[in-house]
């Protein structure tokens, strides 16, 4: 039929020669086990890290590397999960300025739109969150730069948006009037 416990090829209980409890030390950069810092994107941050706070760890690791050879043609891991971290994009100079516009939705409603906002650096998530809860309706972020609120409230929008956002000058927000979404 099938295996029992005793065929197993894994053996049961504590291992002879093996100090129990296993203690794991994690880098403090990647919060990662050390030994799997190397397939992390910042491999580099790590080593400053370890060589700063655990100096004899950072040793026995460059001794390993070098037992090794210096393989820098390593492909590294592309795709990852909790430690991988997000490529920033460059940012271009691209003039800052949020428009407003409102967009028929049915026959008697509209929604509006603002545009521009990341350019000033400004966390699209946040800001939907925070129009939501200002004008007590719902507010999405549709696009790469473009968050819809259900109302027309682009009138009021012009007092909360430097109230609420320091870096946003007045006049530069621009009222493009009513306009179809794409």
């Amino acid at each position: 039929m099938g295996e029992t416990a005793t065929e197993s090829s894994m053996p049961v209980g504590p291992q002879p020669g093996v100090k129990y409890p296993i203690i794991m030390e994690y880098c403090g950069n990647c919060s990662m086990p050390f030994e799997f810092c190397e397939q992390y994107p910042d491999f580099e941050g790590c080593k400053k890290w370890m060589a700063e706070k655990l100096p004899e760890q950072f040793e026995a690791l460059t001794t390993a590397d070098g037992a090794e050879g210096d393989a820098d043609e390593k492909k590294r891991q592309k795709r990852g999960g909790k430690g991988m971290m997000k490529a920033k994009k460059k940012e271009v100079d691209i003039e800052k300025k949020i428009i407003l516009s409102i967009a028929p939705r049915g026959k008697k409603k509209a929604v509006t739109v603002v545009q521009g906002m990341r350019t000033f650096g400004i966390d699209l998530k946040v800001a939907s969150k925070f129009f939501s809860s200002k004008f007590a309706c719902s507010s999405s972020v549709t696009g790469d730069d473009e968050i819809v609120i259900q109302g027309d409230v682009k009138d009021e929008l012009f007092d909360v948006l430097p109230a609420k956002f320091p870096e946003i000058d007045e006049d530069l927000i621009d009222d493009i009037g009513e306009r179809k979404r794409s």
